[in-house]
């Protein structure tokens, strides 16, 4: 597949003070409304940044409520136990985040007074914020001019340009950021001299000079491809206000754009989940500090699926006297690059109370009551089919 690539005169710079204008036109009247841009504190951007992460905004809403409900500030994460912060993140996946979350936020207290950094160089020197969330956060929070570029800006960029190549390459970043702080800088009027006499800079429709929103412009973006320049799916043109500058949509070759690298091949691994419990309590093991879903808790597993007297013989020997053993239903789990395949036993067993009485911390299994798993402990969602059934 051919296409056009970028090119520096593309766009010529009056185009492009329009090109923020339309777009910033547009987002006044169409944004959506969340709740971490009706109030974009430092910590509030940080934060939803971070959620949005991997995730949809519609299942974020929720969760940046209860986080921001037990943890409203930089201090409190900062200070909170890892139980804490990882039962509030249960069912967002990807749990690495928020434990950078929580360095960053030790980071913040210890390196900066609890104050956030106001530009995009420093706050990639804290844990977890890397070019694109530092970006987002100087820009909405703090105004400095410069691209957040996500999925969505990449997106938009490759059918404005028809950019032909790999759009998940460094380069295609590259050009996409280089692309984006040209229209930063030309709607501010940095590279586009003014005649003398005239006022430096355009106005969008909400009154605001268009050099004074570079947040609001890298929000209108994402919007755009979010809502209008959609993936996988036929992007809804006549809805868009770059269309008469989209190389893609003149050619009519939306569809064309991003050019994808192929997907590979994800492991698939076999599982035997086990719900071994008495009448009060249920048993569970933390997984490994480190590789996938590091330091959470799981119910008892083992490689394989085994049968009924396999199974009876594994409950045995990790310490347990089982009663009675009703199968459960089979469960598919997909991860990134790793698709789990789980079959499950519940196993109601014996002498529960002579195997590790007072070992809840323990790498190994432990007694838990039923309502702590719901309240205390964070069982990820790959096993939400089984944490539904106690």
């Amino acid at each position: 597949m051919k296409g056009k690539t970028i090119d520096k005169d593309m766009v010529m710079p009056a185009e492009r003070v329009d090109f923020a204008e339309s777009l910033l036109d547009w987002y006044d009247n169409n944004r959506r409304i969340l709740p971490w841009r009706e109030d974009p504190a430092p910590y509030h951007v940080w934060l939803s940044e971070i959620m949005l992460q991997q995730t949809r905004v519609e299942a974020v809403k929720r969760y940046y409520a209860r986080f921001l409900e037990t943890l409203p500030d930089i201090v409190s994460l900062a200070a909170a136990p890892e139980d804490t912060y990882l039962k509030l993140w249960e069912g967002l996946g990807y749990y690495s985040r928020v434990r950078n979350l929580h360095k960053g936020a030790v980071t913040v207290m210890e390196q900066y007074g609890g104050e956030m950094p106001h530009t995009s160089a420093e706050l990639q020197r804290i844990p977890g914020i890397g070019p694109y969330t530092s970006a987002a956060i100087a820009s909405i929070a703090f105004g400095e001019r410069v691209p957040a570029v996500d999925g969505n800006l990449l997106r938009v960029f490759a059918r404005l340009t028809a950019y032909a190549e790999d759009i998940k390459s460094d380069a295609a970043k590259k050009a996409a950021t280089g692309f984006y702080q040209d229209v930063m800088d030309m709607a501010a009027g940095a590279a586009v001299p003014e005649p003398a006499g005239a006022e430096t800079g355009a106005s969008c429709a909400s009154g605001r000079p268009v050099y004074d929103r570079p947040g609001d412009l890298n929000q209108a973006l994402m919007d755009l491809g979010a809502t209008v320049c959609l993936p996988n799916a036929q992007p809804v043109c006549d809805a868009c206000p770059l269309r008469k500058q989209c190389l893609a949509h003149l050619q009519g070759r939306e569809t064309d754009y991003p050019v994808m690298p192929a997907k590979k091949a994800r492991k698939e691994e076999d599982l035997t989940v086990f719900l071994i419990h008495d009448a009060e309590r249920i048993a569970l093991r933390k997984r490994p500090p480190r590789g996938l879903l590091a330091g959470l808790y799981e119910f008892p597993n083992t490689p394989g699926h085994l049968t009924e007297d396999e199974a009876l013989s594994y409950v045995r020997s990790i310490g347990f006297s089982p009663l009675h053993i009703r199968r459960l239903t089979d469960v598919k789990h997909i991860f990134t690059h790793k698709e789990w395949h789980m079959q499950g036993y519940e196993i109601l067993a014996d002498e529960l109370a002579e195997l590790h009485p007072d070992t809840k911390r323990s790498p190994g299994i432990f007694l838990a009551q039923i309502r702590e798993i719901r309240d205390i402990y964070s069982v990820p969602s790959a096993f939400a089919a089984y944490s539904s059934l106690i």
